[in-house]
């Protein structure tokens, strides 16, 4: 695990949950749920019940708490209540950010450094990764997962049972339909992908995800005693990844919504609230609560061609600008120390793992190798962040900028190549970030079809650029030129990364993985005795892994250029 102690930790919100008055059991109510009532007992010697709430593609503008036309009253108040990590990322895609979360490391540490694991690839969450949920097996806890998993299925070894999860529930490829759980890798290649344990769960075919998820996790929190083994849930909606479906009921409250985009996903995000608060009711209910901490977050910025918005951040999901990589997120929990806050302290999403195995009793040992830091005193107590510097990716593969060059990156990078690092207050962005203009909360019926095309697809005439984010945060203003000297600073921390990445693993297609072949559903196909031929396609001669980081000069050399610099004014 990262020692070094550096500054600014974004904390997530801790939330008191005995100052919400919920009796509602909506649509997402558990079957054959044992009437019992509330019982907080548990004891203080037992590590914490930790339940991790992610969401699919909601962006910056989403939440009530910082949006007007989306209402979220119960994740408003889990926030307000809590720490809001207003400083924390994520990274742009699904398979990244959950590879970071399950391992704590960067992508260029497990060959995941380029898009997504698409559903035909043979290629998985590396198996030499000691997964989180495995640590926390291996200090006593009960480990579930419900939703999207995202990490790869080609062989049963890469499925969630056998990556440290007692029980799953959910589906194992990127998106589906809510209802009848069909995902399409193209127009013509469809199967069912719905799966419980290991085997297909055709039973619960037009059930809604997001209450049938939130069910599952009710009936766990119903089945387990809380005095007698510590828990851990990570609850990964598919909520609120396209396609726009819910019930109609939810619609309703947001006619006055003239976007039909942005009205459904109002409403989806809407039945994303009342699930937590359904599951926020049966943790005091069944006597998790008073040991328990809830950490919600989002895996990517939303996509506004979908509804979603991240304004006034600059960019989308899928690029590495913030309105991409910066993350909703918050933490509630009684045993938080400082509760009621706002945290501007850097947090990265790979930092969950060593802090959850900290919280859960591991010692430092069990983190040893990972990008992450533990975090927990900077968002319970307030103190300074071990975090200072992000490195948000360096794709190999991405398609080069055309005006990049070697002698444009001082040479000594090649900043045609897509990669972006925060070190401190700045940010560099080399290469094509991806799609990088300012988007308005869609509010128009055809916006942003009707005129997406007029500037908002120009290639990038450049292939470089600097800010300062803190002072910034909607970058607009590049300081590249005005800052040769960060610049510089900031491509020889890539190059730095750079020579520790390990191959990138973006293998051909199978056509084998046809769901039709494997009875209409989507599923593991290759047997685990059958060997991997990885496409590697990427290769470094020079992998240093476990070389220390040598950031003492660097910090230094950025925080006497913080101090001096005058915040922008936006």
């Amino acid at each position: 695990m990262a020692t070094t102690t550096l500054t600014g930790f974004s904390v997530m919100s801790l939330l008191s949950l005995g100052y919400l008055s919920w009796d509602l059991m909506s649509p997402n109510q558990v079957e054959n749920e044992p009437d019992q009532t509330f019982n907080d007992r548990s004891p203080v010697q037992q590590p914490p019940h930790i339940i991790f709430i992610m969401t699919d593609d909601q962006g910056f503008n989403d939440i009530g708490y910082h949006s007007s036309d989306i209402r979220t009253p119960v994740l408003d108040k889990l926030a307000a209540d809590g720490v809001k990590l207003e400083n924390y990322y994520v990274q742009p895609i699904c398979t990244p950010s959950r590879s970071q979360l399950i391992t704590g490391r960067y992508q260029i540490h497990t060959g995941l450094q380029h898009s997504i694991i698409r559903p035909r690839q043979p290629n998985c969450l590396p198996f030499d990764q000691v997964t989180l949920p495995q640590r926390l097996q291996q200090l006593g806890y009960s480990t579930h997962m419900v939703g999207k998993w995202h990490l790869g299925f080609y062989k049963k070894e890469c499925l969630p049972t056998r990556r440290g999860f007692d029980t799953y529930l959910g589906s194992l490829t990127g998106s589906m339909n809510y209802y009848t759980y069909e995902s399409c890798d193209g127009p013509e290649l469809c199967g069912f992908d719905l799966h419980e344990g290991e085997l297909v769960a055709w039973r619960h075919r037009g059930k809604y995800s997001t209450h049938l998820y939130t069910q599952r996790v009710r009936k766990i929190l119903a089945a387990h005693d809380p005095l007698s083994q510590p828990l851990f849930i990570f609850l990964s909606f598919q909520a609120v990844h396209t396609p726009l479906q819910c019930p109609q009921e939810y619609i309703h409250p947001y006619k006055e919504l003239e976007n039909v985009a942005r009205r459904k996903y109002a409403a989806m995000v809407s039945i994303v609230d009342e699930a937590v608060r359904n599951i926020t009711y049966a943790l005091r209910k069944y006597g998790f609560y008073q040991n328990s901490v809830l950490i919600f977050s989002t895996d990517n910025g939303g996509q506004p061609l979908s509804g979603g918005s991240n304004w006034p951040l600059r960019g989308r999901k899928g690029t590495y600008w913030e309105g991409g990589v910066r993350g909703l997120g918050f933490v509630h929990s009684p045993l938080l120390r400082r509760k009621r806050r706002v945290s501007k302290a850097l947090v990265h999403i790979t930092d969950w793992y060593p802090t959850l195995v900290g919280l859960a009793g591991g010692n430092e040992s069990l983190t040893e190798g990972v990008d992450g830091y533990n975090v927990w005193e900077a968002i319970s107590e307030g103190k300074e962040s071990p975090r200072f510097e992000i490195l948000h990716n360096i794709d190999p593969l991405y398609n080069y900028a055309r005006t990049g060059s070697l002698q444009k990156g001082f040479g000594i990078w090649n900043t045609a190549i897509q990669a972006s690092i925060r070190t401190g207050d700045w940010k560099l962005l080399t290469g094509d970030p991806g799609y990088g203009d300012w988007i308005p909360p869609p509010i128009l019926p055809g916006f942003p079809r009707e005129y997406w095309n007029l500037e908002r697809h120009i290639k990038p005439r450049k292939s470089v650029w600097l800010f300062n984010v803190s002072g910034d945060p909607y970058e607009r203003f590049d300081l590249s030129e005005q800052r040769p000297d960060v610049v510089k600073e900031l491509l020889a921390r890539l190059v730095y990364y750079n020579r520790t990445a390990v191959p990138v693993r973006y293998p051909s297609e199978d056509p084998q993985a046809d769901p039709q072949l494997n009875g209409g559903a989507w599923g593991p196909w290759m047997g685990d005795e059958e060997e991997e031929n990885w496409d590697t396609v990427y290769k470094k001669e020079n992998m240093e892994w476990k070389r220390k980081f040598k950031t003492f000069k660097s910090r230094s050399f950025f925080r006497r250029l913080n101090t001096r610099m005058m915040s922008n004014k936006i």
